[in-house]
């Protein structure tokens, strides 16, 4: 049936002309039909696949585009996350050179009303993992590791960074903010595990919460930072079709920051590796990641640097089950992060940290 009907008012045919067309991907055609091919819900978003349909054959036109806005039914904490996405393609994907990032056609964020962001389709030519929880290939993993190093490169310690792209969050008043309702965090979470969060298990909190004020005060330095994708899990990337091509794409951005690059980095191997596949290659992967760093131009940021802030943003990651937890998100996801982490905790000497 020609037409949609389940998608907002902006994904219109006359406005993805105008967009399409100021993006500087359609020519003389205009977009007669927009069909849902397919339609997803995710924690924070719809993101729907509209196939165009143009007066005129022309094959440069996109045959596709990713249509992404919020939906019913999330907490307005979580929906905000949404108007971050379209602040990122505003004000980082914008400055940055193409590849690594899907082309954004579109964005808006106005007060009030709903947001949405029309996004390049990559289908043709990339991929999204499978299998999840089963980590990626060895050379699937280090593309996505040198991707996000080179993003990361990209921004490291960027003298907009505080000023016009982002906000520290010591400057902010975030960081107090948070380090003042971090106990409660934990209070909320001990009491839903009850005795499934061992004695051992919540004492670590404990001794976090003592030692958070002095740890924070690696960020508190502004130093070696960089902007950090915040949900960096090897499923957040495209891998390229043709193998030979080294191209991968960093998608859904909403939970970007300011921040040290190795909280990506703890995120996707310390919360998502299971300790067999971590103990065999986590060093490495970092070896590599460090490696593109240098050649994306960082300097005066040596390994053992970069290792020492590994440790401390994989302590820092016990928070995130937590904050899963307590926000909502299902026991798949969060209870298995819990218990990674953890182990990566140990296995690191994390807790020499809070001594």
């Amino acid at each position: 049936m020609p037409g949609m009907t389940t998608v907002a008012p902006p994904a219109t045919a006359d406005h993805l002309t105008t967009v399409l067309r100021r993006a500087g991907v359609l020519r003389h055609a205009r977009v007669i039909d927009v069909a849902v091919e397919t339609s997803r819900d995710t924690l924070i978003s719809r993101i729907t696949r509209l196939r165009l349909t143009y007066d005129r054959v022309d094959e440069a036109n996109p045959s596709h585009v990713f249509f992404k806005t919020s939906h019913e039914g999330v907490e307005p904490a979580v929906r905000e996350f949404g108007r971050k996405e379209v602040a990122f393609y505003d004000l980082v994907a914008s400055a940055m050179p193409a590849g690594l990032l899907p082309r954004c056609y579109d964005g808006v964020a106005a007060p009030e009303q709903p947001w949405h962001l029309v996004l390049e389709d990559l289908t043709a030519s990339h991929t999204a993992l499978g299998d999840w929880p089963v980590p990626p290939t060895l050379p699937q993993s280090d593309a996505i590791i040198v991707a996000h190093a080179r993003f990361h490169a990209f921004w490291w310690d960027h003298e907009r960074l505080g000023v016009s792209v982002g906000t520290f969050a010591d400057d902010s008043g975030a960081l107090e903010r948070n380090l003042a309702g971090f106990p409660k965090e934990v209070a909320t979470f001990g009491d839903r595990l009850g005795d499934r969060l061992s004695a051992d298990r919540k004492q670590i909190y404990e001794r976090l919460i003592a030692a958070a004020p002095r740890l924070a005060g690696r960020y508190r330095t502004h130093r070696h930072m960089t902007i950090i994708h915040g949900d960096a899990h090897v499923w957040n990337a495209m891998l390229p079709r043709d193998l030979s091509l080294d191209d991968v794409r960093l998608i859904d951005w909403d939970a970007w920051r300011i921040d040290t690059a190795t909280d990506d980095l703890a995120y996707m191997m310390a919360v998502h590796w299971f300790p067999d596949w971590r103990a065999r290659h986590e060093r490495e992967s970092l070896r590599r990641y460090h490696d593109a760093l240098l050649a994306g131009g960082v300097r005066g940021y040596s390994f053992d640097a970069l290792w020492e802030d590994y440790r401390l943003s994989v302590l820092w990651q016990i928070a995130t089950p937590m904050w899963q937890a307590n926000h909502g998100l299902g026991p798949w996801i969060w209870w298995n992060h819990l218990d990674r982490v953890m182990s990566a905790v140990h296995d690191l000497g994390c807790l020499d940290l809070l001594d």
